[in-house]
């Protein structure tokens, strides 16, 4: 079940999270304080794998059309 971040809209400001199925509507309230909320945009969590310059088994020579050409070959 996805986490989400939620903010407080008053003078002072208050982050928290509330675990949520994706199909539960937003909240419009803070559950403690009763305050006006919005839901916060965050970055969210992964990885990138960096990807080899070549496929494994190729040599730099076998059908390569050159570093521009985009065929990957």
């Amino acid at each position: 079940m996805p986490i989400y971040v939620y903010e407080t809209m008053g003078k002072k400001k208050r982050r928290f999270e509330v675990k949520q199925s994706m199909k539960d509507a937003a909240l419009k309230h803070d559950p403690e304080t009763g305050e006006p909320v919005q839901r916060v945009i965050t970055g969210g969590y992964g990885f990138i794998e960096k990807a080899s310059r070549k496929p494994p088994g190729k040599s730099a020579s076998s059908g390569s059309c050159g570093s521009d050409c985009g065929c990957h070959h």
